[in-house]
């Protein structure tokens, strides 16, 4: 039997970067495209099969952020993966509002890259055979994007019209490649926030000495690197919905900081001494069991129980 092998587009003006990936791509049995710019980049798209996009997003002339745009909108199939040696607020929720499934800080290392690479084709194949089109609510077969005719579909779409208009803290717990994401947006999507953010934030996916910057902000010489006021994702998501994924991944510390914002409804930047006021709904999801990680003392017990309000 003859597997096909995905084509995975690798965008980024440094051509030592260029090597390394297509070197690691090969390794772990992809084809891989090269481009060196958003032009060359868009050639490929147009005349190949791509299966994945990889691009970095500070280039000269045209960034990746317009790239991301740009496949987005004409090839929405294909998975979007960015990478970035500059990792900020900014750059991620960029990305993400662009079509981005992930973010990877450079340097990363080849399992990183291996395993959200892994993440994001399982997302593909599941929105393959899902029909996603958030304007199409109404048909009896069809909810939110999601698409199906068998009695546990018709039970979450029950659930999810159950929950959607509600801010209760919501936990969606399944294997990867699943669709928690999909439902998310599909609670989203289908609520009176509609109109309002959607954040998605992979908490395995940053950093640990970013993540708490990233998610709550920062004040300008709170630390290195900081060399200006920066709002975090909660932020970003005033008003709307923040999905957090794979909060079983989520540091002690920052378990410590979601717990003081569910409760109290603020955050407090890294640096500030004021706490501010947020608006905002959390949904949360894992594809671990907190109760166990619970009982191996990886996961804070109040935490669960906050998070776990409402269950999809």
């Amino acid at each position: 039997m003859t597997f096909k092998k995905e084509n995975i587009l690798i965008v980024d003006d440094n051509n030592d970067m260029l090597d390394l990936i297509q070197r690691q791509l090969k390794s772990f049995n992809y084809r891989p495209y090269k481009a060196s710019s958003v032009s060359e980049a868009i050639d490929v798209l147009k005349n190949s099969d791509i299966d994945l996009l990889i691009s970095d997003l500070n280039m000269p002339n045209i960034n990746g952020i317009e790239l991301l745009k740009f496949a987005e909108e004409h090839y929405p199939a294909i998975p979007k993966l960015v990478i970035s040696g500059i990792p900020s607020v900014y750059n991620i929720v960029s990305a993400m509002k662009s079509g981005a499934l992930d973010y990877l800080t450079k340097p990363f290392t080849s399992e990183e890259l291996h395993k959200t690479i892994l993440d994001s084709l399982k997302k593909r194949n599941f929105i393959s055979k899902t029909s996603i089109n958030f304007q199409d609510i109404n048909n009896e077969r069809s909810y939110g994007g999601l698409t199906g005719n068998s009695v546990p579909f018709k039970e979450l779409i029950e659930t999810i019209k159950r929950v959607k208009d509600t801010k209760a803290t919501l936990l969606i717990e399944g294997e990867s490649g699943t669709g928690k994401e999909l439902i998310a947006r599909a609670i989203h999507f289908t609520s009176k926030l509609a109109n309002k953010p959607f954040i998605v934030v992979n908490c395995g996916g940053i950093p640990e000495n970013l993540i708490e910057s990233e998610l709550f902000g920062h004040i300008k010489g709170s630390f290195t690197g900081a060399t200006e006021n920066r709002i975090g994702l909660f932020q970003s998501a005033y008003g709307g919905t923040i999905f957090l994924d794979e909060i079983g991944d989520a540091p002690m510390s920052v378990q410590v900081k979601l717990l003081r914002v569910i409760q109290e409804k603020e955050i407090l930047r890294v640096g500030a001494t004021k706490p501010e006021k947020i608006d905002v709904r959390i949904l949360s999801a894992t594809n671990s069991n907190l109760e166990e990680l619970v009982l191996k003392g990886l996961f804070r017990e109040d935490l669960y129980y906050r998070i776990n309000v409402m269950y999809c």
